[in-house]
């Protein structure tokens, strides 16, 4: 079914992880918060206020912090380890796939800010390498979700969860896109919109962009079919299988590199099982240039206007 954008008003998807971490603190008295001297930009302002005792900020120490969260899963405590996404997965890899992945440690790391949110502090703070970083490490579900509610879900979702997982969150405002009460289900990607003339597939603030693209392609008599896939690993094969089989063409976009990341991952999946003609948006390979997250976006071809000419120029590969 057709799933309209309920709004144009647009949230921080922060807001919605650190309200439901509060909600899901309260009712369980093992979870605590572990920051990096980032209480303000990862929303624990509240949390700490409420729960003093059980928010640890370990200063700008990225790699020890993930050590901190290791060893308060190793004693019993749930800990959501958050970080600007660039320095947690960046600095803190080691860590990550010593502690966290190879030890199955019950941490979820939290990566805030992602993509290129902080567009004007330059390369190295965008964080467009994160997918690639940790979807290879095994143990590990890599989300991105697309809205608030979404956001809310997979964060229940995490707590609720016998294992570690990374979340990467942006700070740029997003529409609702998904209902109210939606419930998060890791690798199962959601159908946006119905089509059978080629396929959109986007996560995170990309999600928005390609229903928006969807939309405009009506105009050009294409029907787009749309999937939100918020699991970058372990993705949704099913999905993406019946995209090449049914659609024909497969368009990825997303605020990371084309290398390593969503499209990578949807491209395996395509090579294996169904090769079809795709496109894969994103960040060419570069660093990118300082600028506000959403033109930076629109440099790279993202606008959806952008999307519409990328899909066209697909289809026309698909029919030749």
């Amino acid at each position: 079914m057709n799933v309209p954008v309920k709004t144009e008003k647009l949230h921080d998807c922060r807001d919605a992880f650190a309200e439901t971490l509060e909600r899901l603190a309260s009712a369980d008295q093992t979870i605590v918060a572990v920051c990096n001297d980032s209480v303000g930009s990862s929303k624990l302002g509240g949390f700490k206020a409420k729960f003093p005792d059980r928010l640890v900020n370990v200063g700008i120490a990225e790699q020890n912090m993930v050590g901190v969260g290791a060893g308060l899963a190793n004693g019993g405590r749930l800990p959501f380890v958050c970080a600007a996404s660039c320095f947690l997965t960046g600095r803190s890899l080691e860590q990550i796939k010593a502690d966290i992945s190879y030890s199955n440690a019950n941490v979820k790391l939290v990566g805030i800010s992602s993509g290129m949110a902080y567009g004007e502090l330059g390369p190295t703070h965008h964080s467009i390498e994160d997918f690639a970083w940790t979807r290879v490490l095994p143990n590990l579900p890599v989300i991105a979700p697309c809205d608030r509610i979404e956001t809310a879900a997979a964060v229940a979702w995490a707590a609720s969860y016998a294992g570690p997982c990374f979340l990467r969150l942006s700070r740029v405002g997003v529409p609702d896109l998904l209902p109210e009460g939606h419930v998060f289900v890791p690798g199962k990607a959601n159908l946006l919109r119905e089509g059978m003339d080629l396929t959109l597939i986007a996560n995170g603030t990309l999600t928005h962009r390609i229903v928006k693209a969807a939309d405009l392609l009506l105009q050009h008599g294409v029907k787009a079919r749309v999937l939100n896939m918020a699991t970058v690993r372990p993705i949704d094969e099913e999905a993406i299988i019946a995209a090449a089989s049914e659609t024909g063409a497969i368009l990825t976009a997303e605020e990371h590199s084309i290398f390593g990341g969503l499209g990578s991952a949807v491209a395996e999946v395509v090579v294996d099982h169904r090769p079809v003609p795709m496109t894969r948006l994103g960040v060419p390979g570069v660093y990118a240039h300082t600028g506000s997250a959403e033109a930076l976006l629109d440099d790279f071809g993202m606008a959806p206007q952008a999307i519409v000419e990328a899909a066209l120029e697909l289809i026309k590969r698909k029919s030749s």
